[in-house]
Formats: C-alpha cells, structure tokens, sequence
C-alpha cells in the first residue's frame, strides 16, 4: 500500500520558517506529480503547490514568492520550503501524489499542523 508520511509541521512564529518533508513509500515515484495541499479550521483543502515529475512546478497566489515546492527523486521525497509565514499559512498541510496521465489514481498522506503564531 502506498504511503505519503508527512514531517516538519509545527509551531512559529510570523515572519518565520519550516520546511516540511514527504517521504513516499511502495510507490514508482518519478511517475507521480506531487503536491501540498492544506485545510484550514472551518475551510476546504485547497491546493499550496504542485511539482511534476520532470520538475515543472505550480503555486498558489497566496504563496507564491515565499514558498518553494522541490523534489528528489532519488529518495522518493517531496519538500515545501516555507518562509515569511504568516498567521494565514496555519492550515493542516498534506502531501499528495497524482500519478501522471492516469486520472483519478492519487494518494494523500495524514497531514502535519503548521502553526503561524506570536
């Protein structure tokens, strides 16, 4: 069974950093784009950024300029490098893998909480 286990959620400050980590599992991973994704209380998930398995990447306008989506194929990991966090940012973030011309076969990891807060 595939899995997507998320780390590097946690708690700063505005103005701040993280970077979060994917690691996939039993998956042939350069034939999935893969994607962050985030749910905030109260809201739907909504897309953060997605990278494609040549490296073609895509942001939301809310992040773009300050977050950064990379991808090693060698380790089968996915990264979010997060920077200039705001308090907005504080969401669930969940890794996703869509495999590429195969619509419909995804996989989403559990999710880690990322807390933007004085």
């Amino acid at each position: 069974q595939v899995q997507l286990v998320e780390s590097g959620g946690g708690l700063v400050q505005p103005g701040g950093s993280l970077r979060l980590s994917c690691a996939a599992s039993r998956i042939i991973f350069n034939l999935y784009a893969m994607g962050w994704y985030r749910q905030a209380p109260g809201k739907q998930r909504e897309l953060v950024a997605t990278i494609t398995s040549s490296g073609s990447t895509k942001y939301a306008d809310s992040v773009k300029g300050r977050f950064t989506i990379s991808r090693d194929n060698a380790k089968n990991m996915v990264y979010l490098q997060m920077n200039s966090l705001k308090s907005e940012d504080t969401a669930v973030y969940y890794c996703n893998a869509d495999a590429e011309g195969v619509q419909g076969l995804g996989f989403w990891g559990q999710g880690t909480q990322v807390t933007v807060s004085s």
